[in-house]
């Protein structure tokens, strides 16, 4: 105890720092967009456990399971599933979008053509 001008005071240490915990998890799923994927993670002290998915735009769905702390850094596994579908393009080119000449320095041309 701590006197102060003759009154006892009660000294009481107090530890601020509690280990950091959360988990979270979300989906979205629109149809208009196609815009489908998923997370979830969890952390527990300095160790963060989680895994994501999404269909990518040629029909694969990606998943990814990652751990992060400070002894390993960030570590990721990724796994791919289903058959890539590319769709075929009649008609168009690239130029259509950007203009003739006006891509900013860079240039790409892809597709397939069908007359």
């Amino acid at each position: 105890m701590a006197q102060y001008g003759g009154h006892h005071h009660e000294e009481h240490h107090v530890d601020y720092y509690a280990p950091p915990h959360y988990k979270f998890d979300y989906s979205v799923h629109d149809p208009h967009t196609h815009d489908v994927k998923k997370q979830e993670e969890t952390r527990e002290g300095d160790v963060v456990k989680g895994y994501y998915s999404l269909y990518e735009p040629d029909g694969t769905e990606r998943i990814v399971h990652y751990t992060a702390d400070k002894h390993n850094g960030f570590n990721a596994v990724v796994e791919r599933k289903g058959h890539a579908v590319h769709p075929q393009h009649y008609g168009h080119s690239s130029e259509a979008y950007y203009g003739h000449g006006h891509s900013g320095g860079a240039s790409s041309s892809s597709g397939y053509h069908h007359y």
